[in-house]
């Protein structure tokens, strides 16, 4: 168990350093916005999604209806249904813990996962997912509150903090193309939303693109997480 646990903390050190990071820009642009500590708390908790958690500071504020709000949350987070079904084999037997680990499932976990620590044993794979899901669950929310919590105590100009979330997506970019061998994932992503973007502007290319996304991907098939 200790030999797991150690493995899974080490492993998840990258991760650690990065959502301390964003998920305290998180936290100072939700308070910014008006919102409380207490809701940091709740949608990272609960919702922990980190590019999705800071769209929605601009849903809510921007007074979005609630289809608005459901179809960006699908097309943002629909990446996870294609590294769900990559994980199929992999969480078949997880037992009690599968609805934590298939909710738990950010990028940053999605890679750990995949990749065979060769320190484990086979009879402690699962508990490996698990601890390596759960620490970087509480980086975010510890990141989340740390941010609120700084941005009530030090009031400061929060402006350009965004940009963490452009960083985000391109941190996650670049690890995805470095560690694979395939790129037309990557490629497909980039060639729909640059001419989404040139097609709907800035303000309305983001549905049509993971739409469009979405269709090619299920028709283009690439490997993904494999055992």
């Amino acid at each position: 168990m200790n030999k797991t646990l150690k493995s899974a903390f080490f492993d998840t050190i990258p991760v650690l350093t990065g959502y301390l990071v964003l998920g305290f820009g998180f936290g100072i642009i939700l308070k910014s916005s008006g919102y409380t500590t207490l809701l940091a708390l709740a949608m990272s908790t609960l919702i922990y999604a980190g590019s999705m958690q800071y769209v929605a500071i601009g849903l809510l504020s921007g007074g979005a209806s609630f289809l608005t709000t459901a179809l960006t949350t699908l097309m943002v987070n629909a990446r996870h249904i294609f590294y769900g079904i990559s994980m199929l084999k992999r969480y078949k037997n997880v037992g009690k813990i599968k609805p934590y680990l298939i909710f738990a499932l950010t990028d940053e976990t999605y890679s750990l996962v995949c990749t065979d620590n060769q320190n484990i044993s086979p009879e402690n794979k699962n508990r490996y997912y698990f601890l390596v899901s759960l620490f970087n669950h509480i980086y975010w929310i510890t990141g989340s509150l740390l941010g609120a919590v700084a941005h009530s105590i030090l009031k400061f100009n929060s402006e350009g903090i965004d940009f963490a979330l452009t960083a985000l997506f391109l941190t996650v970019f670049l690890e995805q193309w470095l560690n694979r061998k395939k790129h037309t994932s990557a490629i497909i992503g980039v060639a729909v939303s640059v001419v989404s973007l040139i097609i709907f502007g800035s303000e309305k290319f983001l549905i049509p693109a993971m739409l469009v996304i979405a269709l090619l991907l299920c028709v283009i098939k690439e490997d993904g997480c494999d055992e």
